[in-house]
């Protein structure tokens, strides 16, 4: 496509599999192309520092398709943590349900079957270690259909009612590594971490001023039913952090295929957890405009800052279930079988808890009743006029704005690179016992040589990677 019609391309949307993604953004960032990348900005974190160096030797707007990190709500929950309202936060609990799309678990590789004509294997494969297709076996189709290490019930991973297991509402065939199956194994995919942790956590991220040089140690505190070659059925991982300017050390804690809630505050209830129907703040549904002091925070604790411009902002999607099933603004969808707190990441503060969802970029204090009497500290981040399609078309805006010289895109590459290089190496922690210590001038893990080798991937010849 670059060889052929590079003169006519001034930007490019990539939204392959998460193992392509570094090669598709370097060979677009090497002719001066603006590029979005879908997330995880890559597959392996020597990948993501890759493509962060790259962004600022060749000067291109870049984004990483995490549209969470363009809502009102990332910004409130920023301000409120900076606020010093729950204190020094110490502990972040994160969580999700089951992944809707692939099997996980998978304990044998089938036989070949044929390519179909219309696939280029291949091409495909890219720069992934070679193996040979297969469409699967009925062995195989019998586990993916069962739901075992996919859903088990009939809702979706953010709670709601969804179709079939592994099916995502009926649309996937069970391909062994195709359509979107290929999530679920190593080679190829980062699992639940790139796919809803990289939404997840990203407040903590950017409110906390989580990048890797003050990460300490990835370890695997809980696992079911692992593969040597695709994501365990259950995975819980813990991240440890040092202190940061200003900020006292840190663990967070995600864990993923949770039924319900992942964590409550002791002694806190769901009921007393949820937020109070139609009292307390209400974070805007829509994308909103407004002003703010320049992308950044107190005491350098903003990972979203860069220079020049303020973050476009936008507010999240639309009032509904949060990732238990919560209704914004309220106490969870009575429809829903099991009833949740309407969060999936809590700060743990010397002064308090907050809360924070994803599906439907929500925030707010913990219990309920604190939030009813809550008022809202004065804006410091900039929000940028978005539109009444939602934080999606905003974040993409977004990036459209900077391609056209205008500020910096709210998750750049100076931004997504450093979140993207410790989360995935979450996905590494997933296959080992024991604390895996990180060396962040390396990039390797000091007391595990094994583990290290999933840091920077060995290239099929020709799709070696470099600046």
């Amino acid at each position: 496509m670059l060889d052929k019609s590079s003169r006519s391309i001034d930007a490019v949307v990539t939204g392959t599999p998460d193992h392509m993604h570094a090669q598709c953004a370097m060979a677009c960032m090497q002719l001066g192309k603006h590029v979005y990348v879908e997330k995880p900005l890559t597959r392996t974190a020597w990948e993501a520092r890759l493509l962060a160096e790259a962004a600022e030797k060749y000067k291109v707007a870049t984004q990483m398709g995490n549209q969470d990190y363009s809502s009102e709500a990332i910004r409130v929950a920023c301000e409120i943590i900076w606020s010093g309202e729950i204190g020094d936060v110490t502990e972040v609990h994160a969580w999700h349900g089951p992944p809707s799309f692939w099997p996980h678990g998978i304990q044998k590789i089938p036989a070949p079957t044929p390519v179909p004509e219309t696939l280029d294997w291949d091409l495909w494969l890219g720069g992934a270690t070679w193996c040979e297709y297969t469409q699967g076996d009925e062995e195989y189709m019998a586990y993916a259909a069962s739901g075992l290490g996919t859903m088990n019930r009939r809702t979706t991973a953010t709670g709601r009612a969804g179709g079939p297991p592994a099916g995502g509402g009926g649309q996937q065939d069970y391909g062994f590594y195709l359509s979107v199956t290929w999530r679920g194994f190593f080679d190829f995919g980062t699992g639940l971490f790139g796919d809803w942790g990289v939404h997840v956590m990203r407040a903590a991220y950017w409110a906390l001023n989580l990048k890797p040089e003050y990460l300490i140690s990835v370890e695997r505190t809980k696992v079911e039913r692992t593969s040597t070659f695709s994501f365990p059925v259950k995975c819980a991982i813990k991240y440890e952090f040092a202190a940061r300017e200003g900020m006292l050390p840190l663990t967070l804690y995600w864990e993923d295929s949770v039924d319900g809630d992942g964590y409550l505050p002791p002694g806190m209830t769901v009921e007393q957890a949820q937020k109070i129907l139609g009292k307390g703040p209400q974070v805007s549904a829509m994308p909103t405009g407004g002003g703010g002091a320049a992308r950044g925070g107190p005491r350098g604790a903003a990972p979203g800052s860069a220079p020049g411009g303020a973050p476009s902002g936008a507010s999240g999607g639309a009032p509904g279930n949060a990732p238990g099933g919560a209704a914004r603004g309220g106490p969870p969808d009575q429809s829903n079988a099991q009833q949740t707190s309407g969060y999936n990441c809590i700060y743990v503060g010397g002064k308090g808890y907050m809360g924070t969802a994803q599906s439907t970029a929500d925030v707010g204090l913990l219990p309920g009743s604190r939030w009813a009497e809550y008022k809202l500290p004065n804006p410091y981040l900039t929000r940028a006029p978005g539109s009444d399609s939602g934080h999606h078309l905003t974040h993409l805006r977004d990036w459209v704005r900077a391609c056209k010289g205008g500020a910096s895109a709210c998750s750049n590459f100076s931004v997504s690179g450093p979140y993207t290089e410790w989360l995935v190496l979450g996905a590494v922690a997933s296959q080992y016992e024991g604390k895996l210590m990180w060396d962040n001038a390396k990039m390797e893990f000091s007391n595990n040589k094994n583990a290290t080798k999933w840091i920077k991937h060995t290239y099929r010849k020709g799709w070696e990677l470099k600046l």
